[in-house]
């Protein structure tokens, strides 16, 4: 175990970009609490992190890109689903450091110019969507494809797994540091929180509180179906713990993950989210989004009409951001029966 300042003088050792708001507020939630009528709902506001509309990924690019910076690339590579936010957030992140952009990204049934794609074109980045799909094989391209710009005479950084993923974990090592001092400064102490994660995010949210000595307890709702899910998160965390100097270690024991609430596959919207994302924005003004949040919101709120949380407990959900992502879904979300 160690301390809030021993955790934070040891994340400040490590390379980073200063590109975000933080720390993101940690707002209370009465209205939806009470619609629930069920625990004192806080929301982590990671979607306040700045940059292009913020979300979960500006946190992590904050070294991803300081570790691309400090290794003296001037090139930033990266590539996911057609709509990614990690993807919108690079883009933003680059043009504010002034570093080249390329994102190759998967063709999909959002390969659309709206919400996050069209954020990516307007940032300046080099955007092409290839037929090639999300997952390792794109993975792989990514690093042919630095190979080749490499050649040209550029510096390239591929932000990719597993680096990525492990730094993604020091960042939300980082979150939980904050969220342990606002907590103090609330008068509150959370029971759980609650994420959209399948990687870094849980990884490092489970690393922090449990470095940290905290009773919170990580709940995470995967938005896609991935193959060793379990082992992957602690290998980021306990990766983060080496590059923190962190004696602490994660085992497998420590994950909670539920494939639940995914639906039909990655990137599809489901009844249960739709529903979530127009009560948190009915009670709250808050919008969430239909790939992760909203899911994870669903999550929630079926843990406590199941009866497993109650008006005692109280509860942390990570909003990650992605509300851009909206705009590429406006015709499920204004379909009759739903808005």
């Amino acid at each position: 175990m160690v301390t809030q300042e021993k955790l934070l003088h040891n994340i400040s050792q490590i390379p980073q970009v200063n590109i975000g708001h933080f720390p993101t507020p940690l707002e209370e939630c009465p209205r939806l609490s009470e619609a629930l009528g069920g625990p004192h709902i806080y929301i982590k506001r990671e979607d306040c992190s700045g940059l292009a509309i913020g979300g979960n990924k500006v946190r992590q690019l904050t070294f991803t890109i300081g570790d691309a910076v400090h290794q003296g690339a001037d090139t930033i590579v990266h590539g996911a689903a057609s709509q990614s936010n990690h993807c919108r957030q690079a883009a933003a992140a680059c043009s504010k450091l002034g570093l080249k952009c390329y994102l190759r990204l998967a063709r999909d049934h959002k390969s659309i110019v709206q919400g996050n794609l069209l954020l990516d074109h307007l940032a300046g980045a080099d955007v092409e969507v290839v037929d090639i799909p999300f997952g390792p094989e794109l993975e792989e391209y990514k690093l042919k494809f630095a190979e080749k710009l490499e050649a040209d005479g550029l510096k390239p950084y591929v932000v990719t797994f597993p680096r990525s993923t492990a730094l993604a974990a020091v960042a939300f090592t980082w979150c939980v540091a904050e969220i342990h001092e606002q907590q103090n400064q609330i008068g509150i102490d959370a029971d759980w929180i609650y994420a959209s994660s399948v990687g870094g995010t849980q990884a490092g949210l489970v690393l922090g509180t449990k470095a940290l000595g905290m009773k919170l307890k990580t709940y995470a709702c995967a938005p896609i179906l991935w193959e060793g899910k379990i082992e992957r998160i602690c290998d980021a965390a306990n990766s983060a713990a080496d590059i923190l100097n962190l004696d602490t270690r994660v085992i497998e024991s420590d994950i909670l993950n539920t494939d639940d609430y995914i639906g039909e596959a990655y990137g599809y919207l489901t009844p249960e989210c739709i529903a979530a994302l127009k009560l948190v924005a009915s009670t709250e003004g808050i919008l969430l989004d239909p790939v992760y949040t909203g899911k994870a919101m669903a999550c929630l709120i079926d843990h406590i009409r199941e009866g497993r949380l109650d008006s005692n407990d109280t509860v942390i959900f990570l909003h990650t951001g992605g509300t851009p992502a909206l705009f590429a879904y406006n015709e499920e979300l204004v379909e009759e029966h739903n808005i």
